[in-house]
Order: C-alpha cells, then sequence, then structure tokens
C-alpha cells in the first residue's frame, strides 16, 4: 500500500477546508493492520485515583462467580463492571502520541504512518459499589467455633476458609473483606476464619464481666495481662483477647500496659440479642427490665441500642419488640425494600433508617432512597413511608 506524502495529506487538508496553520506540524496517517481485530481487546475506563494505583503497580481484580454480576476490586474499593457503547469508533494505535506529547517531542518527524491494530465501539465503565459480603456470614456459619472442647470432639474439622479462599469467594476488596470480617465478629484460628457460636461469645463475655466486677475495676480500665492470667484455666487466652477486641477498645495506659476500655453500648446489646433470639415477640416494658436486669452492674440499657438488631412495634397494646438485624436482610435494595414493606406497611424514618443506612452509596442520603423506592405520606402529624409497587 502506498504511503501518502505530505503534499497529499495538504490537499486533504485543502478540500476539508482546514488551515495548517492553525493544526499541529506532526501529522498520523492510519491504515488498517492486515491483522486488524475487534475481538482481541476489552477498553476499561479508569479514573484518575485508579489509574494511579495501576501506575504504581497495584492490581485490579474482577471477581464473581459464573451466576454473579461480575465487580472489579481494587486493593481497598469495589466497582460495578457495565458495558457502555459509543457511536465513535475507538481506535487502538500502538505508540500514538498525544498533542501534549507531540508539542513537547521536538524531534518528532513531520509526517507519522500508523497502523490500527483493533477497533471497539464499546467500552468497560466502572461505578462505585457497595461490597457484597452478606454471602461471608454464610460461609463462615456453615462451620461455627463452639470452643476447643467441642472441636476435639467433632467427627470431623468441617470447612474453613482462608482470606485468599474467602477473596476468591467474595466481591469485595480485600480492605473491605477484612474491615467486614471485624463487624461480623470473625476470629483467626489456625489460619483459617471463623465466627464462634454466639452461645460461646456470650460465655466469653460473661466471664470477662464477671472479673470486672470481682476486681472492681472500672469498664474503662481492663487489664489484659492480668485478664487472660486469671482466665487462662476456663478459656484459651487468645479466645479471651478476641472477645475483648470484639467488645472494647484496646490501648496502652501511661505506664505502659496494654488495656482495654468496654464498650458499654456493644455489650448492651449483645445482651439484648441473646434475649430475644429465641423470642417471636417480647412485651417492651418487660423485656426492658430484663435486659437491664441482665447487664453488667453499672452499665446502662437504652432503646437506641437496639437500632438495627430489634423492631419496635409502638401501635400494638402492649407494646412489643422482636429481633430483626439487618445483617439478616436481603442485600438488593429493591429487595431490601420489598422485604421491610412486607413486614411493616408503613414506616417513619427513625424506624426504617437503621435498615437501610448501609444501603446508601457515596454522597446518597437515607432521604434519597425513601424518595426514590417510597411512597411518602402524613399519618396522625407524622410522615411515613409506605412501597411504591404492590408487594405480594
Amino acid at each position: 500500500m502506498d504511503r501518502r506524502t505530505r503534499e497529499e495529506v495538504n490537499a486533504t487538508l485543502q478540500v476539508a477546508k482546514l488551515v495548517p496553520e492553525e493544526l499541529l506540524d506532526t501529522v498520523h496517517c492510519l491504515s488498517f493492520s492486515p491483522s486488524v481485530t475487534s475481538g482481541e481487546y476489552s477498553l476499561l475506563e479508569l479514573d484518575p485515583t485508579l489509574c494511579e494505583s495501576v501506575q504504581r503497580g497495584q492490581s485490579l481484580i474482577i471477581r464473581g462467580d459464573k451466576n454473579e454480576h461480575a465487580v472489579l476490586c481494587s486493593g481497598d474499593k469495589t466497582y460495578d463492571l457495565k458495558i457502555a457503547d459509543t457511536s465513535n469508533l475507538l481506535l487502538f494505535i500502538p505508540g500514538c502520541g498525544t498533542p501534549e506529547q507531540l508539542t513537547a517531542d521536538k524531534e518528532t518527524r513531520n509526517l507519522i504512518h500508523t497502523q490500527i491494530s483493533g477497533f471497539s465501539n464499546h467500552y468497560w465503565e466502572l461505578r462505585r459499589c457497595r461490597p457484597k459480603v452478606k454471602k461471608l456470614k454464610k460461609l463462615l456459619m456453615e462451620n461455627t467455633y463452639e470452643g476447643p472442647d467441642v472441636e476435639r470432639n467433632r467427627d470431623s474439622a468441617g470447612v474453613t476458609y482462608t482470606t485468599e479462599e474467602l477473596l476468591n469467594q467474595i466481591q469485595a476488596s480485600e480492605q473491605e473483606l477484612t474491615d467486614q470480617l471485624q463487624v461480623i465478629h470473625a476470629c483467626k484460628i489456625e489460619g483459617c476464619w471463623r465466627i464462634l457460636e454466639f452461645d460461646y461469645e456470650m460465655k466469653l463475655l460473661n466471664h470477662i464481666t464477671q472479673l470486672v466486677d470481682s476486681e472492681s475495676w472500672s469498664f474503662s480500665r481492663v487489664p489484659l495481662d492480668v485478664c487472660l492470667q486469671e482466665l487462662q484455666t476456663l478459656e484459651p487466652p487468645n479466645m479471651i483477647e478476641h472477645c475483648l477486641m470484639c467488645y472494647g477498645k484496646k490501648y496502652t495506659d501511661d505506664a505502659g500496659k496494654v488495656c482495654f476500655a468496654l464498650n458499654e453500648d456493644k455489650i448492651c446489646r449483645a445482651t439484648a440479642q441473646m434475649l430475644l433470639q429465641n423470642a417471636v415477640k417480647f412485651n417492651l416494658s418487660e423485656f426492658q427490665e430484663v435486659w437491664q436486669q441482665s447487664v453488667p452492674e453499672g452499665m446502662t440499657t437504652r432503646l437506641d441500642q437496639l437500632k438495627g438488631l430489634a423492631l419496635l412495634d409502638r401501635s400494638s397494646r402492649p407494646e412489643t419488640v422482636c429481633i430483626l438485624k439487618t445483617e439478616d436482610l436481603p442485600e438488593d435494595t429493591q429487595d431490601r425494600f420489598n422485604y421491610l414493606f412486607g413486614i411493616r406497611e408503613k414506616w417513619s424514618e427513625v424506624d426504617i433508617a437503621p435498615y437501610i443506612q448501609d444501603l446508601c452509596g457515596e454522597k446518597q442520603t437515607i432521604g434519597a432512597l425513601l424518595t426514590k423506592y417510597a411512597r411518602s405520606s402524613i399519618q396522625n402529624g407524622i410522615k411515613v413511608y409506605n412501597s411504591r409497587r404492590p408487594i405480594q
């Protein structure tokens, strides 16, 4: 194939009524390679942050099973992958310089003959999304940890997962997976992640709070070394420390001693879960009385500690409370709203907020979610929300 000359280029510019002086001196003359194809390449649009991380040598990983919509994960974020079509043909031209590069490179030849190696009319577009971590607890709950005695007497070890194995199954970045493992109180035992059976976790917590009471310690200063020494005959030290990590905050005091400050809200909340988990409904006033009697002396229970854990029914007589955990609700936004409106026709924003807060994306508010998925009305002077669509 004959190559264009500068004279032919100038003639083309003249036909197109373009002024050469208004253009860069360097001209790219494009032609299709004999082996040109549109199927060998995929284009991925990256925002500046992701682009910089790739340039630093960090990896982007596509995750998802065959029955899941693929997501792309960086080290700390998850993105939905969507195909975006474009009316402009996107050409793959190896070694093609940008106007900025051509301007800076004074040695660039005046006429460059370049071959097009491929083309496409679509690209992959990334949209930040929530990590899909509901599957994580489901996997770990298949083989909960009930303590060393139960483990020794088991007929079979059961399925366990390392961090790498979980990353291969969970659609989340490594940082988001780590954060969620902490949220669900997962513990690393012999290199694998396990969830403690709730009754066993409460048994550990009870040992700790009883020791705090017997030693007359402040809840804000529980010394780790003494705690481990006193309880080592009852439970393994790593389990005691794990429980302290779940229900307290680790710090080093002025004397250099490692201590924990126990979190009142977390302990009261766990106690409420223990009381509610086997009851369909509980008389609210009776529950509050039993709840306060069940927490360690010196701690105070409050109804706001039940957000995302239990649902109050102020309209029934007597008023009732039942367990309803956010983590047990559907992960998909529309499915979540369908489920919530299925168990209660109308919700106030105060009641529904704890159950949809985790659905809010970046810069998205609860109000915006309710506007999109619910219809508002006024009932007894209070704004309430019901479903926009019929609930089966």
